[in-house]
């Protein structure tokens, strides 16, 4: 619904949808201040060795490059046509977007937002109306120190993503048994295997379980780091496959980076390697850790069970949204991916293969039925992996429309006569 500048926009998380969210409300006269539990753009920081499937052109927004010219004259950007690494994107855009005399001062590093409330009003109360927002958010949130604060705002954008909460690798999507107490030892992200992590790695026995693209980018890490390290072995574990392999190729893919990953993980799941074992239709059954070896017993369940150790455990099973941010809030969630069902509903009536035909689905898209208060960027496809900047800095526009009250605003093509 409409609200009037100057309103407080709080704004959780400060990577890149986040910060375009602020830079977008800051240049409409908005009072903001973005929460982060750590670092600006720390989840892509976790992965910032790989190399980006989409170029830079689609991950930055006309906005932001006015507010970095506007900061510093001399300030270059990436083409538009570069692949950046997650850690080149955050060092050459990101960071200083966030330094910028819009967003500096409205930057709380460290800062983790334990949960968002009404405070006249319970989550089972005026229900479905707008009534709820005669009574602003209020916000406890929690410093590194561990000490509680509150804040209120008058909207907040959840923009926190999913990464830093990933699924089990278990059966089923479930955790399996052992999996909950060695949380903290398998690794759920993308290690750097050829660099800072390659000693974990390097002439060791490896179990990656998963089969999307960040378990095919560990896979073909693994499988070069064997070229240097011969002794280098993985096991690939893949519930389910398609005729051309574990990754389906999509025709005339326009990224090359995601074609070239594809290629060479089903050529190494169809045996071009001898340090990759690839097993079909099996799941994680059991595991567990022996103190003794440093190794991880585990059990594999399929057609037929099978026992092996492993040196490392790898589980790039997806990420799902952390709703306990809004759990005192009328969110209506959709009961298959944990996003918000309105945006669930239209994800699922175009399914599409290749996120790169995806588009966004308009400003009633991103509403709830708590007032004011709405998801956006990956957490706004909830369990989908779909997601790319691009839909962000869309939702983002469609958002302030709803915001500003006006249909036509669109500061992205104002911005590109800042530019000219």
């Amino acid at each position: 619904m409409a609200v009037d500048t100057p309103a407080r926009v709080a704004i959780l998380g400060a990577g890149p949808i986040g910060l375009e969210a602020a830079l977008y409300a800051r240049f409409l006269g908005y009072d903001v201040d973005i929460y982060e539990r750590g670092n600006v753009a720390e989840n892509i920081l976790r992965w910032g060795h790989v190399r980006m499937f989409s170029p830079f052109g689609m991950n930055r927004s006309t906005l932001g490059l006015a507010a970095l010219r506007a900061q510093e004259e001399g300030y270059v950007p990436p083409g538009d046509d570069e692949f950046l690494t997650g850690l080149e994107y955050v060092d050459r855009y990101l960071l200083p977007l966030s330094q910028t005399d819009l967003l500096g001062d409205h930057l709380k590093l460290g800062i983790e937002v334990v949960s968002v409330g009404r405070p006249e009003l319970l989550k089972g109360e005026a229900i479905g109306t707008e009534d709820r927002a005669d009574s602003d958010f209020r916000i406890l949130y929690r410093d590194s120190a561990g000490a509680e604060f509150i804040g209120t705002a008058e909207v907040v954008i959840d923009t926190t993503g999913v990464f830093g909460n990933p699924n089990w690798a278990g059966e089923g999507g479930l955790p399996a048994v052992g999996e909950t107490a060695l949380r903290d030892q398998i690794e759920y992200g993308v290690p750097d295997v050829t660099g800072s992590a390659r000693s974990q790695y390097a002439d060791r026995k490896t179990l990656v379980i998963g089969a999307g693209y960040s378990a095919a980018t560990t896979v073909v890490a693994l499988a070069k780091l064997a070229e240097d390290a011969p002794n280098t072995r993985v096991t690939w574990l893949v519930r389910q496959v398609t005729e051309a392999g574990p990754i389906m190729p999509i025709p005339d893919d326009r990224l090359p980076e995601r074609a070239s990953v594809t290629a060479e993980a089903n050529r190494l799941a169809s045996g071009a390697s001898a340090n990759v074992s690839f097993k079909l239709g099996m799941s994680l059954a059991s595991v567990c850790y022996d103190e003794t070896t440093g190794k991880f017993q585990v059990e594999l369940a399929g057609e037929a069970k099978e026992r092996d150790e492993f040196d490392a455990i790898v589980a790039n099973v997806g990420c799902r949204p952390d709703n306990r941010i809004y759990q005192e809030l009328q969110i209506h969630e959709c009961y298959a991916t944990s996003g918000p069902m309105k945006l669930a509903a239209a994800l699922q009536g175009s399914r599409a293969g290749d996120c790169m035909v995806q588009k966004s689905h308009g400003p009633q898209t991103l509403t709830n039925p708590e007032p004011d208060f709405y998801i956006l960027g990956a957490k706004s496809y909830g369990r989908n992996p779909n997601f790319l900047v691009s839909i962000g800095l869309e939702q983002i526009r469609d958002l302030f429309t709803i915001i500003g009250d006006r249909e036509d605003l669109d500061l992205y093509k104002t911005a590109v006569t800042l530019l000219s």
